[in-house]
């Protein structure tokens, strides 16, 4: 009797379980230090680059990605403006190695697929902030009539968002690597309520909102279209005696500035009063309070000191704060959800 056929169609070899691949979901003390350093490596970012602008220095190299043509141009460490702007070049590119050893990291050893995913994002967004920082200076010479700006200063704006984005994808990552996260639930004794989930990412929608006003306006000039404070005239007017683009996008941030302390005042107030929420997101809430009261000051001594690149760059840096501490809020109490069983 003849043998059947081999046929051509045969199963696929199983796929390895995730251990047997090194993949793994438990505490890894190195890993989790790494993603935390690469956060605490952003803040240097953008305060290089909030002073850069501060002080007006963003276009003292027309070229990029070198500078002067040279990545030791010459003088650059005695010259404040070039010190800031190069400064603030080669911290980002510190910045990419780190993306791109943490982004591999995840990749080798990490078994959430949602994890590794971010990891990419990560390294995705530290090229497309470099790519957009670039055209800031390339397109810097073409002019937008329409809205009385350069073409350099749009992409400013945008990169400035985009830093935002940045910061809070890379302090998923390593809140997501920490221990609290991964053995102890993030400390929820049950499921956050659904009010406490509703308004934390409601705030964090306005804060990223407020911030991109902010860059419109830093980059556009109008960080003293109003130079009064808290009033808008110096008869102590609530509106200002007359309007054009530049008032109206400064007082667009103080009327954003009045929402963000209600918002974040009722987000705090909520999370005290939940029962869910654990010590360390009470604290949190604690945090956020006075992170707000001192960007209010901030704000108010940017304008009543004229101006002063120390203010206005430090308002920069809280109001970052601000952000990723509500993002954080915003993060932890959806552990849940974000932890939820997905394909690798």
């Amino acid at each position: 009797m003849a043998s059947p056929a081999p046929t051509l169609l045969s199963t696929p070899p199983a796929k390895p379980p995730l251990a047997a691949r090194g993949l793994t979901a438990v505490y890894q003390p190195g890993l989790a230090t790494f993603a935390w350093i690469a956060f605490i490596w952003i803040f240097i970012i953008i305060y290089k680059g909030a002073f850069t602008t501060s002080i007006g220095a963003g276009m003292v190299f027309p070229d990029w990605p070198l500078s002067n043509g040279s990545l030791n141009p010459d003088g650059w460490l005695r010259d404040q403006d070039m010190l800031a702007e190069h400064g603030h070049r080669l911290a980002a590119g510190v910045m990419t190695v780190l993306c791109v050893v943490l982004a591999f990291w995840l990749q080798r050893v990490e078994s959430r697929a949602w994890l590794r995913k971010l990891g990419w994002a990560a390294l995705g967004l530290v090229f497309f902030q470099a790519l957009v920082g670039g055209l800031r200076v390339l397109l810097d010479h073409l002019h937008v009539e329409m809205v009385n700006t350069s073409v350099g200063r749009l992409f400013a704006m945008a990169h400035a968002c985009l830093a935002q984005l940045f910061l809070c994808n890379i302090a998923a990552i390593a809140v997501a690597c920490s221990r609290p996260w991964l053995e102890r639930g993030a400390g929820f004794r049950s499921p956050p309520e659904t009010g406490l989930r509703r308004i934390a990412r409601w705030s964090f929608g306005l804060l990223f909102v407020q911030l991109a006003i902010a860059a419109v306006m830093r980059h556009s000039f109008a960080g003293m279209a109003i130079p009064t404070f808290p009033y808008s005239t110096p008869e102590g007017d609530l509106l200002p005696a007359t309007w054009n683009f530049a008032v109206g996008i400064q007082f667009a941030h103080r009327a954003m500035a009045a929402v963000l302390t209600v918002a974040l005042v009722a987000l705090a107030a909520v999370i005290w009063r939940s029962r869910s929420a654990p010590g360390a997101m009470r604290l949190g809430a604690g945090v956020l309070l006075f992170l707000l009261a001192l960007q209010v000051f901030l704000g108010a001594a940017t304008v009543l000191s004229g101006r002063s690149p120390y203010y206005a760059t430090w308002h920069v840096i809280v109001g970052a704060s601000l952000l990723v501490t509500t993002f954080l809020i915003v993060w932890v109490l959806h552990r849940d959800l974000v932890e939820k069983p997905t394909a690798v």
